[in-house]
């Protein structure tokens, strides 16, 4: 099952790479079709989905590897029983708001793509189809805070520390 949920962190993290090449050659081609004195419709718009698509898509690969900002004053002061309480509190309240999020997400991709809603640009993209990174970047990061969340209440839970923090002054 780790590996399985691994994977799957994993693999939305490339998603995301993917997504940051193709915002990439969007701008590029923006910026050269205007240079070049022709029109791609759509590159501004595009460029915001995978923008979008790119930050979802990496939430549960950053939440699994400590990336995300947290404020640790507090926690850092207790030990034992009363730091893993603060922790699996923390932890459940953060899965309930993800689960939230996740499932309005799903369920705008899902309206979206019942009323055959499009974009207002000259590209008419359906956007349910740029919403399903959304939709599918909340729902992992679901799944990474329960998975957190049980490691915690097992007692398994190791605390990734980013590499940035330990080079900070």
């Amino acid at each position: 099952m780790r590996r399985l949920l691994d994977a799957l962190y994993d693999g939305a993290a490339w998603l995301a790479a993917l997504c940051m090449v193709a915002l990439l050659v969007m701008v590029l081609l923006a910026i050269s079709s205007r240079l070049l004195h022709f029109h791609v419709a759509g590159t501004d718009a595009y460029a915001g989905y995978l923008m979008a698509a790119s930050g979802f898509l990496a939430l549960a690969h950053t939440l699994k590897r400590g990336e995300h900002i947290r404020v640790t004053l507090l926690l850092n002061a207790l030990r034992g029983g009363a730091r893993r309480a603060l922790e699996a509190w923390a932890l459940a309240a953060a899965t309930l708001l993800a689960a939230l999020f996740a499932f309005y997400s799903v369920r705008l991709a899902w309206q979206s793509r019942q009323f055959n809603d499009i974009s207002t640009g000259n590209d008419a993209t359906p956007l349910w189809i740029p919403q399903l990174a959304m939709a599918a970047g909340s729902v992992i990061l679901v799944v990474a805070f329960v998975d957190e969340l049980v490691l915690e209440l097992r007692g398994r839970r190791s605390h990734a520390v980013p590499d940035e923090a330990v080079r900070n002054e």
